[in-house]
Order: structure tokens, then C-alpha cells, then sequence
């Protein structure tokens, strides 16, 4: 048995706090989305569904805190490859949906494998960078761990999913300026890919090259492309300071509001809960944000140091681009809000980010609060 207060110091109780008051945030919202537009007694499915999963996700967070996450570092290879067959399952086998291939079926269970392949790349990467800490100083060094990433970036950007395609980039980014990486690296490395943009938009699908024209004047198609922006930002700014109220948001409950309880949800928390609803949950992010960083920072070696910034990258950049794009300062990518926006394979992948994070700081050098 554990002595509780010794438990109690060496698990990040506050970071816990947070992850929960978001999901059940997301719980409440997703409810409020769903319940009028679904029939019968099926009204609350998306709720049920979300709530199960969570306490799943928790059993499983439980379970990670018995191991110490240092034994994750030889399996970086392993994962690695086990990841890339996943992701060519879901080009083989997978199925189609929203006019993407990105859902693996098994029985009554689908599960969207390139959400899982992000947290996986967080451990690969953090394996194979921990001997590299310092060492990025020239391209010649930096290759080996550009060509890492480039496997499953492409069989992600092949489904398409090009929003969990920029997810591994930001993680990327991430973790090589934890590794000490040369600026001047990056500086280069950014330069080079601003001039290929132009390439790389004879590559972009029809639909995603509207995206981003959308995002430029979303009038340009305002009852196709530009639709969901529009929608979302009258809902945003309907909201006010304190909102419609829970439950009463119109654009939501009408459903002029397109997915509204998945990569939209920002917009509902808006409009139902107005600029106070809206702040409180950027600031709870912020919150959870510094908690990462102060793990990191405490980590007592390399590689849970980069699992950290990992982590912290990955939740960072969702955060950034799904509220981004519901206002209109980003493109349209159906990237999901963590633990808020409905979805079994993103909420369990979060869920488990901060397990990791929670064994992290369980494993640190010193107990410091």
C-alpha cells in the first residue's frame, strides 16, 4: 500500500485537476451539441460514449503510474515501426469517412490510428534523440532525425490528414529546439520551407487548396468552404461576455453550425458561455501548458525531458490551431480541441500524453510542489 501523503507529493495533483475539469467541460458541451440533433434514446449517445472512454483512459493513466516511463526508451525503434504499420493498415484497410481514409474497424470499435501515431512519435523521437542532446549542429547531424519523421508524415498525408501531418512537424520542431538543435538550423529550415510553398500547393487536394483560400476571405464561398467559419464566428461573437447560457446557444441548437461537437466545440463553448466561458478554458490550457514546461525542467534525464516538450508540442499547436481556426486565424484543418472535442482515439491519446507527463514528473530528481 502507499503511504498517502508520500503519494500524494509525488503525483502533479493540480495537472489532474485541469485534465479533468476539461473533459467534464467537453462532456457538458458535447451535450449540449448533440442532444437536440439526435433522436430518441439515443439523445445522450455522444455523451455516454465520451464518458466511458474517459474513465477508460483513466484506468489507463493508473496503470502507466506503475511503471517508470524509462523503460519506454529502448522500445523508440520498435514503436517506430510498429506505428508505420499501423498508419499502412489504414491505407490498405482503412476506411473512408468526411472524404478521408483515416479509421481502422475492428468489430463495433473504430479507432483513428494517426491519433495514436502522434503520441508514438513523441517516445521515438525522444529515443532517438536523447544521445543527440547538444549534438545538432550541422544538417549532416540533423538528417538521420529529419528522415525519421518523414515515413509516417507521408503516410499520414496520404489518407489525408495533413492537420496531424503539421501536428508531427510541431512536435518535431519541438523536441530538436529541447535537444539544443543550432537556431540557425531552423532558421534555414523554415526559410527553405517557405519557398517550396509554392510547389507544394500543386500537391494540395481541391478541397484543402478551398481551405485555405476560405481562410483568406471566407466569403469566397460562404455556403460551401466558408461556411463553417462563418457559422463559427457568428457564434463566437453572439456569445458576448457571459454567453446564451448552456443548452440555449441557436447556432448550435439549429444546427447551423457544422461539427459542432468535434472540431467546432470551441465555437459552442463560445456562444453558450460567452468571452468569460471562453477565457476560463484558454486559461486552464495555459495552466496545463506551464505544468509541462515545470515537469520538463524538473525531469531527471534527457529523454524524459524531451518526452516533455513532446507532449507540451503537440497539446500546444492543437490548442493554437483548433481555437485559431473556429475565430478565423487559421485555416480549417479538423484538428480537435484536447479533451474537449468528442472523439474516442483523441481523447485516450491525450489522456495517456499526460500519463506520461504524470510519470514523468513521478520519476523526477527531486520532490518539489
Amino acid at each position: 500500500m502507499f503511504n498517502n501523503s508520500r503519494f500524494l507529493r509525488r503525483i502533479d495533483l493540480p495537472l489532474i485537476i485541469a485534465v479533468a475539469i476539461l473533459i467534464l467541460i467537453g462532456i457538458v458541451i458535447i451535450g449540449s451539441a448533440t442532444h437536440v440533433n439526435t433522436p430518441g434514446n439515443e439523445r445522450y449517445w455522444y455523451v455516454q460514449r465520451q464518458s466511458i472512454f474517459a474513465l477508460i483512459g483513466a484506468a489507463l493513466v493508473f496503470i502507466m503510474m506503475k511503471f517508470d516511463y524509462r523503460m519506454l526508451q529502448p522500445l523508440g525503434n520498435k514503436l517506430y515501426i510498429f506505428n508505420a504499420i499501423l498508419l499502412l493498415a489504414v491505407d490498405i484497410a482503412g476506411h473512408s469517412a468526411l472524404g478521408a481514409q483515416r479509421w481502422i474497424q475492428i468489430g463495433p470499435i473504430s479507432f483513428q490510428p494517426s491519433e495514436f501515431s502522434k503520441l508514438i512519435m513523441i517516445i521515438s523521437l525522444a529515443a532517438l534523440l536523447e544521445n543527440r542532446v547538444g549534438k545538432l549542429n550541422t544538417f549532416k547531424d540533423l538528417l538521420p532525425v529529419a528522415l525519421y519523421l518523414i515515413v509516417p508524415f507521408c503516410l499520414v498525408v496520404t489518407q489525408p490528414d495533413l492537420g496531424t501531418a503539421l501536428v508531427f512537424l510541431a512536435i518535431f520542431f519541438g523536441m530538436i529546439f529541447a535537444a539544443g538543435v543550432n537556431m540557425r538550423l531552423i532558421a534555414i529550415l523554415f526559410g527553405f520551407g517557405l519557398s517550396l510553398l509554392p510547389i507544394f500547393w500543386h500537391f494540395l487536394k481541391d478541397y484543402q487548396k478551398m481551405r485555405i483560400m476560405v481562410f483568406i476571405n471566407p466569403n469566397i464561398d460562404p455556403l460551401g468552404s466558408g461556411y463553417h467559419i462563418i457559422q463559427s464566428k457568428i457564434a463566437i461573437g453572439s456569445g458576448l461576455l457571459f454567453g446564451k447560457g448552456l443548452f440555449q446557444g441557436t447556432q448550435s441548437q439549429l444546427n447551423f453550425l457544422p461539427e459542432n461537437h468535434t472540431d467546432f466545440i470551441f465555437a459552442v463553448i463560445g456562444e453558450e458561455t460567452g468571452f468569460i466561458g471562453t477565457a476560463i478554458v484558454l486559461l486552464i490550457f495555459l495552466f496545463l501548458l506551464w505544468r509541462g514546461m515545470r515537469i520538463a525542467r524538473e525531469a531527471s534525464d534527457n529523454f524524459g525531458i524531451l518526452l516533455a516538450v513532446g507532449v507540451n508540442s503537440m497539446l500546444a499547436f492543437h490548442v493554437l490551431v483548433n481555437v485559431g481556426m473556429t475565430i478565423g486565424i487559421m485555416p480549417v484543418t479538423g484538428i480537435p480541441l484536447p479533451f474537449i472535442s468528442y472523439g474516442v482515439s483523441s481523447l485516450i491519446t491525450n489522456i495517456l500524453s499526460m500519463g506520461l507527463l504524470l510519470n514523468i514528473y513521478n520519476n523526477r530528481q527531486q520532490l518539489i510542489f
